[in-house]
């Protein structure tokens, strides 16, 4: 016999909690900082507003989301109630901060209270949270933690905790010895066999357990300003380089 889903109200959601692995329940009280897309429902009076609209009321707003790549893809919500939230079927977990520092791929960041701080890493496509308060983010499956020294695949890797930035390991001699290697490198493609995050020193690494990633809105924004750097012919010879990648894919 099927048991009967549970039916929630405002009054017997979880308060900052998971209602399921799939969505998180946020007993809004005060202002959070929301990833646009990630709003599912909410019960009482609760407002949205753009964080670029806000800043220019509020200056603790700027104060606190440090990042202009992808400031255009957050909102403010502010007022009293209960927000769902969630990300296309994907793991959700909350994670607290205490004078923390936590680096997390931008695309899996979903919401965070605004006594942490936002900080754009100088790793391409990962954002810095900085300070004491919870965050919520989503994994393509359950996230697992390690502890440098350790190599992970870039689209699995998910955060990494007061430790160093990674640096970049290439496999070279698995690009030489690999004739599908050698056709990814030639359209511009990698793979974690051939291309890996490096950790070392102390701290915790975040896996989710896919090489799926979320797609980053604020990539193409960020490469559409670099190819300014580019002669009429380089910008000729990336535009070949992307069809054919297209083809392959």
């Amino acid at each position: 016999m099927t048991m009967p889903a549970t039916t929630w109200t405002a009054a017997t959601l979880p308060v900052d909690d998971n209602v399921n692995p799939y969505v998180f329940s946020i007993a809004l009280n005060s202002p959070w900082f929301m990833s646009k897309g990630a709003m599912l429902a909410y019960y009482g009076d609760v407002r949205f507003e753009a964080v670029t609209a806000y800043a220019s009321m509020q200056a603790w707003v700027a104060a606190r989301f440090s990042s202009p790549i992808y400031v255009q893809d957050w909102v403010i919500a502010e007022g009293h109630g209960r927000l769902l939230i969630g990300d296309r079927g994907y793991d959700l977990n909350s994670y607290d901060l205490d004078a923390g520092n936590l680096t997390i791929k931008a695309g899996n960041l979903l919401a965070f209270e605004t006594g942490l701080e936002l900080k754009q890493s100088i790793v391409p496509g990962f954002v810095t949270l900085l300070g004491t308060g919870r965050f919520i983010a989503s994994s393509n499956g359950p996230v697992i933690f390690v502890e440098p020294p350790f190599r992970a695949d870039p689209e699995a890797l998910l955060g990494w905790a007061d430790c160093p930035s990674p640096s970049v390991h290439h496999d070279a001699a698995w690009m030489a010895a690999s004739i599908a290697g050698a056709l990814q490198g030639a359209f511009g493609r990698a793979s974690g066999e051939e291309r890996q995050y490096d950790f070392t020193g102390q701290g915790t690494v975040l896996l989710q357990s896919s090489e799926i990633a979320r797609e980053d809105p604020a990539v193409l924004r960020l490469v559409e300003a670099q190819t300014q750097l580019l002669t009429n012919s380089q910008a000729g010879s990336l535009g070949q380089r992307l069809i054919a990648r297209a083809q392959q894919q």
